[in-house]
Parts: C-alpha cells; sequence; structure tokens
C-alpha cells in the first residue's frame, strides 16, 4: 500500500494533469460544436502557442503574464484566418479531406516551430519555478498553477457563453446554424471566431505546461491525450471533456506507478473500456447539433 502522502501527492499531481489535458480539450469541443469538425492540429497549436510566449517574453522582453497575453492575440489572429482562409473553403468536402487537411495542419506547425525555435527542448521564465508544501507534500507550484487556471477559465468561460452577447450568439450558431443565420447572426465570423476562442485556449494551455513538459516540437501530442480525455467524457458536451480529462489524469500517475510496463498508455487503455463500456461517454451531449 502506498503511504498517504504519496497518494495525496499523485492525486495532486493527476488533478494538474487532467487539467491541462482539458484546457487543450476544450478547443477540441468548441470548434466540434461549432463545425463538426475534429481539429487534429489543435495540439500543435497549443505547442506553437507555447514558442510564441517564449518569444514575446525573450525576444521583446516582455514578463510571463504580457507574453501570455500577446499570444493569445497572436494566435487567436491565426485561429481566426485559419478558418476564414481555408476552413471555409472544404465545407461540404469529405471527412477524409478535413482529417487528411488538419494532420497537414500538424505537420506544418511542427516544421515552422523546428526552423524557428529549433529542435532541441526550451523552457519558459515563468513565475511559477518554486514548491509548495500541502499538508506535508511538496509539489511544484507549476501544477497548482494549472489547476488555478483551469478553474478560473471555466469560470470566465461559463459567464461568457451564459451572459454575454457574443457568447449567446456563438451557442445559437453551434446549435442551429440555420436558424441563427435568419435571426441575423453573422454564422461564418461566429465559427472563425470560436477557432480564435479555441487557438487562444490552446496558447494558455501550452504555456502553462512548459514549465512541466518544456517546449519542443513533439509538445503538441499531448493534444492525443486529450483527444482520449474528450472522448472518455462525452464529445461534444464540455463538462463531459472536462470531467474525463479530469479522470485519465488522475489514473495516469497511479498507473505508471503501479504498472510501469504501460507507462504512457493508460490513457488509451481508460478510453477504450469507457468506449467498450459506455460508447457515447460518460456524459451524452444535451441537445442535439441542427444543420
Amino acid at each position: 500500500m502506498l503511504p498517504i502522502d504519496d497518494v495525496f501527492r499523485l492525486t495532486l499531481i493527476g488533478i494538474s494533469q487532467g487539467c491541462a489535458y482539458g484546457l487543450v480539450a476544450l478547443g477540441f469541443v468548441l470548434i466540434y460544436k461549432a463545425t463538426e469538425v475534429v481539429n487534429f492540429a489543435h495540439g500543435d497549436f497549443m505547442m506553437f502557442g507555447g514558442f510564441a510566449v517564449l518569444t514575446f517574453s525573450e525576444s521583446f522582453g516582455l514578463g510571463f503574464w504580457p507574453s501570455l497575453l500577446c499570444a493569445c492575440i497572436a494566435m487567436g489572429a491565426a485561429g481566426f484566418l485559419v478558418d476564414a482562409l481555408i476552413m471555409r473553403r472544404i465545407i461540404g468536402q469529405s471527412q477524409a479531406s478535413v482529417f487528411i487537411l488538419t494532420v497537414a495542419f500538424g505537420f506544418i506547425l511542427r516544421s515552422a516551430a523546428g526552423m524557428i525555435w529549433g529542435w532541441n527542448p526550451v523552457s519558459i521564465d515563468t513565475p511559477f519555478d518554486n514548491e509548495v508544501t500541502i499538508a506535508n507534500v511538496t509539489i511544484g507550484a507549476e501544477r497548482l498553477a494549472i489547476i488555478a487556471a483551469t478553474v478560473v477559465l471555466c469560470t470566465a468561460l461559463y459567464l461568457f457563453f451564459s451572459r454575454s452577447r457574443l457568447g449567446i450568439a456563438m451557442q445559437a450558431s453551434a446549435q442551429n446554424q440555420l436558424a441563427a443565420y435568419y435571426m441575423g447572426i453573422p454564422v461564418r465570423r461566429q465559427v472563425s471566431l470560436v477557432w480564435a476562442l479555441a487557438a487562444a485556449i490552446a496558447t494558455i494551455a501550452g504555456a502553462f505546461m512548459a514549465p512541466i513538459t518544456q517546449l519542443d516540437t513533439n509538445t503538441g501530442f499531448i493534444g492525443i491525450k486529450a483527444l482520449a480525455g474528450a472522448i472518455v467524457g462525452g464529445f461534444g458536451s464540455i463538462p463531459g471533456t472536462l470531467l474525463g480529462c479530469l479522470l485519465i489524469g488522475v489514473i495516469e500517475p497511479f498507473a505508471d506507478y503501479f504498472f510501469p510496463s504501460i507507462k504512457g498508455v493508460s490513457a488509451y487503455i481508460v478510453m477504450l473500456v469507457v468506449l467498450f463500456i459506455r460508447p457515447e461517454g460518460l456524459i451524452v451531449q444535451t441537445y442535439m447539433k441542427k444543420v
């Protein structure tokens, strides 16, 4: 049996990992709900956003928070343009074409990041370099920062989608594009704004993950585990996505400790088990999308 301190430490590590996966998975779900497209390059948007924070921090001499804000704006603009200039042109094409295109985006972003920033891992200077002791358990402050960032961001998104005119218009466009269009909502612009929002959220995830994983061109593969979490929770359901990512995040450190031979694949084992028992995921989407 593990000592209670080790159980608590592994649980905190798992919650922080699950929150990081959840931040990335939010972008998957937001784009899917708006367009029924799964952006397989979303993890690479996270990686590129992390490098953008690094650039604003080191090249322009900005602190962590101003760099994060500038990177979110830059990546948000990039996400907007990706939809407005590229994704919008393949509406009505086969799912295979969309899959190949988003995978190609991932290769392009990884290659561009390698040519710009190099292929070796780098780190970002953050205000979370110290350690915190909770109940006799010492854990890196960067992990607690990820948990706090997830709570704050999810609260902000809830208020945005439930209280603001723009957020409500985005929800309307996602649920029924034709009805939203007849109500005078600029559906195309709303969809592009969803891509921008997803890219900005991915940038936040990349910045907060950087102190733990460091940044390199393969950081984006974390998006695959985030996608697994979204599938476990119920793809299309934001609460389900967060629940699925937290479940995978908490299971991973315990699985790696007790079964080191399956280290790195426990997330996919959980996904297969959940899909076998409950194919629709833990929380089913509460409405059917209409087009």
